[in-house]
This record gives structure tokens, sequence and C-alpha cells, in this order.
């Protein structure tokens, strides 16, 4: 049962959050950039009883996973004002998205974060 409230809870977000985005630009992406997956999944992991420890480690994996993704909040709307077809210009995130993230796993490594699962 608590396996159906999750996807039920979870897609209604979703899919409220892309209404919204519809009808307001900004105010869908500041809703979209809280972090609600992960305060969802902090929930659901504390439901669950999953102990602090766990809480706390997803969290702060998210931090360093969080990084790497952000420049591609930038290289969208830049491809989509030259005129970039949408499915290429998101290949391209996905590209510089994986760029960013071995990038970053190699800065948090020297700083003593394993990043690699």
């Amino acid at each position: 049962m608590i396996l159906v409230i999750k996807y039920a809870v979870t897609a209604l977000i979703i899919v409220s959050v892309s209404e919204l985005a519809k009808r307001s630009d900004k105010l869908g992406a500041l809703v979209s950039s809280l972090p609600l997956v992960t305060l969802m999944v902090m929930v659901w992991l504390h439901v669950e009883r999953q102990g602090n420890q766990k809480i706390g480690n997803h969290a702060y994996y998210t931090f360093w996973y969080v990084l790497p993704t952000l420049p591609m909040f930038l290289v969208m709307p830049w491809l989509m004002a030259k005129g970039v077809n949408f499915w290429l210009a998101l290949a391209i995130c996905a590209l510089v998205t994986m760029g960013s993230f071995a990038f970053t796993a190699l800065v948090a490594k020297r700083l003593g974060v394993n990043l690699m699962p």
C-alpha cells in the first residue's frame, strides 16, 4: 500500500509542477528548482524507518550529484535561443552533464569524497 501512495504522491507533484510551468515560466521554474524529489525521498526513508545515517547520506550525496547538473540549465536555454532542435539540445545537455559529472567526481575524489557507486 505504501508503494501505491508513493507513486500517487510523486506523480501528483510532477504533474502539478508541469501544469504550473505551462502557466508561468518563472513560477514553474521556481517550484521545480526546489528539491522536492529529495525531500520526498527523505520523507519516505523516514516513514520506512531507514535511520538518520541513511537519510543524512542521501542528503550529502545529493549535494554532490546536483553540482554537475547545473551547467545544463545554462546550456539548454542558450542552445534553444540559437535555434537548436529540442531533442538535439537535450542530447547535448546530457553529454554536458556526463562530462560535468566526470569532472565533479575527479574534484570530489581529491577532497576525499568518492562519488562512484
